[in-house]
């Protein structure tokens, strides 16, 4: 298989040593920001909001957050993805994750394919989009079914969708059928206007491959790269975002998800170079409510 003229060793080698002497050195994500108050408790959106703002105005686009959160100002709603993908949402956690999208002015919900209609219609002319998940959490059905999924999602009003990588293959060297894959997905999005975020799953790839990953899912022309699904081992990390904005530039989104549970590690994945960050804990970020972690 090939890889389109990916030269991985130069280009993974470039970029971790670039990434790790920002990381280990004065220049780390923090740094970002301006670097630390003299009082700060490290919940930069909560107790720095004004700097969180510069960082946003600078180019983030979206924050999504997973898990309790700090008493951030209600101005950053606009970049949460409010999710719910737990197999076991009932319609009516559904519909008061539509309710609180609305009320709060949430960027999005992010739903399970079969909830996408009943989503559309609630927040229809609300400017709240609607996203939703393809070959998830796994990642490993047939290309022509990742396809066929995201138009029926498309056709039932999802404007978004989170797709997973055939992270088997990725991990077996067929590059041309990772970025086949991505690209069939891409194509059922862009023929109705709709964003394709690529899932890489993160924690099960080596820094090759997430770089390899990275680059497959630009060359198939998805719209973001995505850290995880957040049902995997691990989640987001600073170093895994850093990493992915190096392999993708400054164009391309990046979206961080699973294990996001400060406002530090918020404010630590926009400094990063992340442009989204996903949550289903949004309403506890901008009202300042705590209670116990909680998965998608």
């Amino acid at each position: 298989m090939t890889t389109q003229g990916l030269d991985r060793d130069a280009l993974v080698e470039a970029i971790t040593r670039q990434i790790l002497a920002g990381l280990q050195g004065g220049g780390g994500p923090a740094a970002g920001l301006g670097g630390g108050c003299a009082t700060c408790t490290r919940s930069c959106a909560a107790g720095c909001p004004d700097k969180v703002r510069t960082v946003v105005a600078g180019g983030a686009s979206r924050v999504e957050y997973h898990g309790p959160g700090d008493d951030v100002p209600t101005d950053l709603a606009r970049y949460i993805d409010h999710t719910l993908l737990k197999p076991d949402a009932t319609a009516e956690q559904v519909d008061k994750l539509c309710r609180e999208a609305r009320d709060f002015h949430f960027a999005a919900v992010c739903i399970n394919p079969t909830w996408v209609r009943r989503a559309a219609e609630q927040l229809r002319g609300t400017g709240v989009a609607v996203a939703s998940v393809i070959g998830f959490p796994f990642g490993a059905g047939t290309t022509a079914v990742k396809a066929m999924e995201t138009r029926q999602a498309v056709r039932d009003g999802a404007r978004e969708i989170d797709m997973v990588i055939n992270i088997g293959a990725l991990k077996s060297g067929m590059y041309d059928l990772v970025r086949d894959d991505i690209a069939a997905v891409s194509d059922a999005c862009h023929e109705a206007g709709a964003l394709n975020k690529v899932i890489i799953e993160a924690v099960l790839l080596t820094d090759e491959e997430k770089v390899i990953a990275c680059r497959l899912a630009q060359q198939a022309k998805a719209d973001y790269v995505k850290t995880s699904t957040g049902y995997a081992s691990g989640g987001a990390t600073v170093f895994d975002v850093a990493l992915m904005r190096e392999a993708v530039g400054p164009k391309m989104g990046v979206k961080a998800a699973g294990g996001i549970r400060t406002a530090e590690d918020v404010t630590e994945m926009i400094a990063a170079g992340a442009t989204r960050i996903g949550a289903s804990a949004g309403v506890k970020i901008v009202t300042g409510e705590r209670g116990p972690r909680e998965q998608y």
